[in-house]
């Protein structure tokens, strides 16, 4: 008896098809079968009934499943234990990324995860801030990448991946061209390009505009800072976003300065993912206050 055979017994049992099962284990139908077949031979007694439209088990494979699935948690326990030996996590880590996201520190610290840990599987998911915040409290993501500001609700931990200064970008020939600073109490007069509500950067800049007593005059909204850039080079107005994001436009220091923030976040409470710890520890910075 082979663990595979048990592998592909539990997998057929799980989609009760063997075509699923195959496309899950992506292996070839035949060999699935096959595999089954040589297991039943071995015990001596059918372990699924393929009569129907859907695999069912039968009485003996109703009484071999929890004996297969207590054997490959076994060995999985075996190879977890020599993992941590050698300082390995293996698994899965869901995590949620802010759609406006364009941090070279948050792939490199994907990056770095992945050659540490080779086992692991990552999945990626883009939203804004507010929607990342929802799913991490409600479980549908591990660990989540987040522009911050303000406050975190209730149940939430972070870690600091970047911290930047907001600022404006203009085209060459913009009217402020010249200019290097301006108050936020301004941008009501200013034709702003920036990012939707919801993502952290654009809460950022409304706190701020609203501490200045005013409110900024959005003419036009992108879910990616790339497009927000090309937009004021084309002179349709003045892009508010990171310092680090400005790239060939004229950049002006908006006053008093503010600050944004992309974090990791996740539960404080419930146990964390262990591969979610794993990246959390490979941030290396200081939580956030």
């Amino acid at each position: 008896m082979e663990l595979r055979q048990l592998e592909y017994f539990v997998t057929v049992v799980e989609e009760a098809n063997f075509t699923r099962a195959a496309e899950r284990l992506h292996v070839a139908q035949p060999g699935v079968s096959a595999q089954v077949k040589r297991l039943e031979r071995e015990l001596g007694q059918e372990l699924l009934d393929r009569s129907g439209r859907t695999v069912c088990l039968t009485d003996a494979g109703r009484a071999v499943l929890p004996h297969a699935y207590a054997a490959l948690a076994s060995v999985q326990s075996t190879r977890d234990a020599v993992d941590a030996l050698n300082g390995l996590v293996r698994g899965s880590v869901s995590v949620g990324m802010v759609t406006a996201c364009a941090s070279a520190d948050l792939t490199d610290l994907l990056s770095r995860l992945h050659n540490k840990h080779p086992g692991l599987d990552i999945s990626l998911a883009e939203d804004d801030s507010r929607s990342l915040l929802a799913g991490v409290l409600d479980g549908t993501f591990d660990i989540a990448v987040i522009g911050v500001a303000g406050e975190l609700p209730e149940g939430l931990e972070s870690r600091v991946i970047t911290d930047e200064r907001l600022v404006a970008g203009v085209a060459a020939d913009h009217p402020l061209a010249e200019v290097s600073s301006l108050p936020f109490a301004e941008l009501a007069t200013q034709s702003v390009i920036c990012l939707p509500e919801g993502t952290g950067i654009r809460t950022c800049l409304d706190f701020a505009c609203a501490a200045a007593g005013t409110k900024p005059t959005v003419a036009l909204e992108a879910s990616n800072l790339g497009i927000i850039v090309s937009l004021a080079a084309q002179g349709l107005g003045m892009a508010v976003l990171p310092e680090s994001t400005v790239g060939e436009l004229h950049r002006i220091d908006l006053e008093p300065e503010a600050r944004s923030r992309l974090e990791l976040v996740w539960r404080s409470s419930g146990g964390k993912n262990p591969a979610a710890s794993a990246l959390i520890d490979l941030a290396g910075a200081v939580p956030a206050e």
